[in-house]
């Protein structure tokens, strides 16, 4: 089992890089690959595909690094290989972004989603979703929004608070087994059924969630709180 990692030293805010660290717990004998922004990805396919968020002058960068392989990860998503995105990575596999002044930064054009910046105006919020009858929290802060295009798939059907844009009725993209989420936090320690679900896509199947109960009991303390607060 891989898990590769995309420009860890780049694509690393908010913390999220504890999301590969806990599927590391949950999978000792997985191998972990960090991939520089100085060197060339592997994209191998098996285990997991992993990129966080990152600044929006580090998107042009990563855009120009991931644009020759674009047909690779096309590949990738389309024969089943799993691939986490979070915060505004999942812009850079969208069509495009339109930046505040009304410019346009092309995205690998692979995901159904184009973005908007307001650079001016920070979205910041706590988020409550359904994921397979499951409730799914997160926060979310973010100077983007979304706009899925037809064939889009939304990840979590939104309960409280936004989606992809405020009249979207869904958080996040999936295709196939590709998961894209603006959920910041990191999202795999605070929502164990989301995390059980992408082992699964990664072909770990039965593999047993580090801290399990802990998690477990945190994760519903967590979800009453978001009930009692989120709005």
């Amino acid at each position: 089992m891989r898990i590769e990692v995309l420009f860890p030293e780049y694509c690393s805010l908010f913390g999220d890089l504890f999301n590969v660290k806990y599927l590391q717990a949950c999978l000792p004998g997985a191998e972990r690959v960090d991939v520089s922004l100085r060197e060339e990805p592997e994209l191998s396919g098996g285990g997991l595909v992993y990129m966080g968020p990152m600044s929006e002058r580090t998107q042009e960068k990563v855009i120009k690094k991931l644009m020759p392989y674009k047909k690779r990860i096309g590949e990738l998503i389309d024969s089943g290989t799993a691939f986490l995105l979070t915060g505004n990575a999942l812009e850079v596999l969208g069509s495009h972004i339109i930046r505040e002044d009304g410019s346009r930064l092309e995205g690998l054009g692979l995901l159904p989603v184009y973005a908007k910046q307001d650079i001016m105006h920070r979205h910041n919020s706590v988020f409550l979703g359904d994921w397979n009858g499951a409730e799914v929290t997160g926060f979310k802060s973010q100077f983007t929004m979304a706009w899925p295009t037809e064939g889009a798939k939304g990840l979590f059907t939104v309960k409280k608070g936004v989606g992809l844009n405020k009249k979207c009725p869904y958080e996040g993209l999936r295709v196939n087994n590709l998961f894209a989420t603006y959920l910041q936090g990191p999202v795999l320690p605070l929502n164990p059924c989301f995390a059980r679900g992408l082992l699964e896509a990664m072909g770990a199947h039965g593999a047993e969630l580090a801290f399990g109960g802990a998690a477990q009991e945190a994760y519903k303390a967590r979800v009453a709180d978001f009930y009692s607060k989120v709005r």
